[in-house]
């Protein structure tokens, strides 16, 4: 009788073992799945397809028209256009999903993680359909993706909760009350759906009303659902979650736990397996309540079980159950060696878990970093725009890194912005510590501003290198992680830097339209190029104007002159001011951006990459840990200049009177809130702005009078536009 091999991940000597299950264990398996529909886009619809591959199952993406072109959709064997760009009209139209996997001869659907994965109705719909759903039973999902349901059997359970009111009624004025009942500051939360959506945190009685119904449109927008819960806010907070398993023969086991606590805007930016500085009776504790919780509902397939924990008591609390895929399983399949997506499809198909819980391995430590494209200096506004450039890190085993973009591909104000997850693994915490500092260091991302910036912070400060996080680490470490103005020392520090990376790019570009010149020049070589670099009296120099930007691109108010002399084989000297160090450095071309630079008998490797936009070259510099941002005037001929050269700054002036207040992000207008001509107080809010399914509150920057307010709520704004002024009283 033949054997059911099913190819368990361990990591032994770079090789996989092979695990083999007698066929007793498949003779309740029915129908195998061969065609799989993927419900979702992005890195995750990427990751699933992956998987699916390598066992030989066919799949089939879904696209909205934003997503014609992008990457999930040309990594599947097929593909079908459900709807224009709106997740309400494509990703969470669950009939036309039904129709595409239909339309394809799909006989499954997974639903990845967001949109419709924790919908009941939609596995309800897929079950009914004769359709294969890639997940929990409808009924754990109605009972565990409902945090009030869910919350409700964990407390006849017996499992701890946080005070809170997890009723039907959904009144304002009604749930107000309850939020006075259990005492500021109070949660606000979406009874379905993850990620942070509609979260509110309310200190006080009279912004609750404002505050909930916001987080219930933004639930409305995000899940197509917006009921309600609250909770009591716990002031020093951990998040600590345990992924758990189960199958259709009754086995569920948890494989540990991930810590999710450092977050931003309530969602996480780097999560960690196994959680750090916990013992391993509190670790027992959590995986046995995680999968009491499981059994309660019959559950099987992937899930999460939340937990938050008090650290001045130790004491834990369920939070809500995740019935679904996480967007951080990745690390906890770097530390038991398992590939998740894979135990999803086979449990589906009807397969025991290839483990018991005694055999749950806990090898090594991951972490996972989410690397957004966002505005860190905006409060972490979401951000849209093309990927001019996008180099990710190289992978290995030890270093994954999940996405969905590639070079050249929009980043659109449609959906969530994370451009990519960096997954990296090491034998212990500190190593694996290392590796995310050097990765995030290399990944280079241009086009868009990003957080890699603020996640190399956030990986070498202090506090995290020692495991000790919360969920209000940034706000407790702000003076670490953000860049302070008035901080003399440094600020210039950082000029300093920038002056140095300048002095490099500029010598980088040069050297590279050397090596195009003499490509392209057929033997006869402007006199800039020539060598050696030769006119009589005269020095060959030239000075390009390169203005430093900050993370979001807006220009810093000073300029910097750069002064370049070719002397010859590459070699460059190099002025930026006169209060500057003179630079002497030698460049080497080594192929497309990337360079080999020598200065003072050391060399290094940098590379630069330069890309137009608004009649500007904006310059990316990556030395070390550094990365700079540069621009410069388009179209600055270099060939023959001398010192005498000089080209004026551009600079990038406002038009727009005192007062004036401008979009922060490219959104929809959601609700507007005053009239024009009222008057208002200073930071009273006057509009609501909707970007990636998020809602974004914008108010008066002084008191006076609300003038020129023309936008209207359904309005589609770019970012920048402007939106009122603010006059004085």
């Amino acid at each position: 009788m033949s054997l059911q091999v099913w190819i368990l991940r361990r990591r032994v000597n770079g090789c996989f073992r092979r695990r083999e299950f007698s066929s007793d264990a498949a003779k309740s398996i029915g129908k195998r799945i061969e065609k799989m529909l993927i419900a979702n886009r992005g890195e995750i619809a990427c990751r699933i397809i992956r998987t699916a591959k390598r066992l030989g199952i066919r799949t089939v993406a879904v696209y909205s028209d934003a997503d014609e072109r992008s990457l999930h959709v040309r990594e599947a064997d097929e593909a079908v256009r459900i709807g224009p760009p709106p997740a309400r009209l494509s990703y969470l139209n669950a009939q036309s999903i039904i129709e595409a996997a239909s339309r394809t001869g799909a006989q499954a659907v997974h639903p990845g993680y967001g949109f419709l994965s924790e919908s009941a109705d939609f596995a309800k719909l897929c079950e009914d359909e004769d359709l294969t759903f890639v997940g929990p039973p409808a009924s754990a999902i109605r009972d565990m993706g409902d945090k009030s349901a869910s919350k409700r059997i964990m407390g006849a359970a017996g499992v701890p909760l946080v005070p809170g009111y997890h009723g039907d009624e959904q009144d304002v004025d009604f749930m107000k009350m309850e939020a006075d009942k259990i005492g500021y500051p109070v949660l606000i939360k979406p009874t379905h759906g993850g990620g942070g959506k509609g979260m509110r945190i309310v200190e006080r009685s009279d912004d609750f009303a404002d505050s909930f119904l916001g987080a219930q449109r933004e639930a409305a927008a995000s899940f197509g659902i917006n009921t309600i819960l609250l909770e009591k806010y716990i002031t020093k907070p951990r998040h600590i979650e345990v992924q758990i398993f189960g199958d259709r023969h009754g086995n569920v086991i948890h494989l540990n736990e991930r810590d999710c606590s450092v977050q931003r805007r309530h969602q996480k930016i780097i999560e960690e397996a196994p959680a750090p500085n916990i013992s391993h009776e509190f670790r027992s504790h959590l995986g046995e309540a995680a999968v009491s919780a499981a059994k309660a509902v019959n559950y099987h397939n992937a899930g999460t079980v939340e937990f938050i924990v008090d650290t001045l008591s130790g004491q834990f609390y369920f939070m809500e159950m995740n019935t679904r895929l996480q967007v951080e399983h990745p690390v906890t399949e770097m530390i038991v060696n398992q590939d998740l997506v894979e135990w999803q499809i086979r449990v589906a198909n009807g397969e025991p878990l290839p483990l018991s819980q005694s055999q749950v391995p806990l090898s090594g430590h991951a972490f996972e970093a989410r690397i957004y494209a966002e505005n860190v200096s905006k409060g972490f506004l979401p951000a849209t725009g093309i990927l001019h450039h996008y180099r990710p890190v190289q992978v290995s085993s030890e270093v994954r890194v999940e996405t969905g973009v590639e070079q050249g591909d929009i980043v659109s104000m449609h959906y969530d912005p994370m451009i990519a997850k960096l997954v990296v693994w090491g034998e212990d915490r500190t190593s694996a510590l290392i590796k995310l500092k050097d990765c995030l260091a290399k990944f280079q991302v241009a086009g868009v501003p990003t957080n890699i910036d603020f996640l190399s912070k956030l990986a070498n400060h202090g506090a995290f290198l020692n495991g000790e996080v919360e969920t209000h680490f940034i706000e407790l470490h702000k003076k670490d992680l953000f860049t302070d103005s008035n901080d003399t020392f440094s600020t210039n520090q950082a000029f300093r830097n920038a002056i140095r990376g300048a002095s490099i790019a500029a010598a980088c570009i040069c050297g590279k339209e050397q090596a195009a010149m003499r490509k392209n020049a057929h033997g006869i070589m402007p006199i800039w190029y020539s060598n050696p670099p030769f006119r009589v009296n005269h020095s060959a120099k030239c000075t390009l104007e390169i203005e430093c930007e900050d993370e979001s691109g807006k220009a810093c108010p000073q300029a910097l002159p750069i002064q370049l002399t070719y002397l010859q084989q590459g070699r460059y000297f190099v002025e930026a001011g006169d209060s500057s160090p003179k630079l002497d450095l030698t460049v080497s071309h080594m192929g497309n951006d990337d360079f080999r630079v020598e200065h003072d008998g050391v060399s290094m490797t940098v590379s630069v990459f330069v890309h137009e936009k608004n009649q500007m070259e904006h310059i990316h510099l990556w030395h070390g840990s550094f990365h700079h941002r540069f621009r410069r005037r388009k179209g600055l001929n270099l060939d023959d200049i001398d010192d005498s050269a000089h080209h004026k700054p551009v600079h990038e002036t406002s038009s727009h009177p005192p007062g004036t207040v401008l979009a922060p992000m490219a959104g929809l207008v959601v609700k507007v809130l005053v009239k024009d001509g009222v008057k208002v107080a200073e930071g009273q809010p006057v509009l609501v702005l909707e970007a990636m399914k998020m809602e974004h509150i914008v108010k008066a920057t002084s008191a006076g009078y609300i003038h020129g307010l023309r936008v209207t709520p359904g309005q589609q704004l770019a970012v920048d536009a402007v939106l009122f002024s603010v006059k004085a009283e």
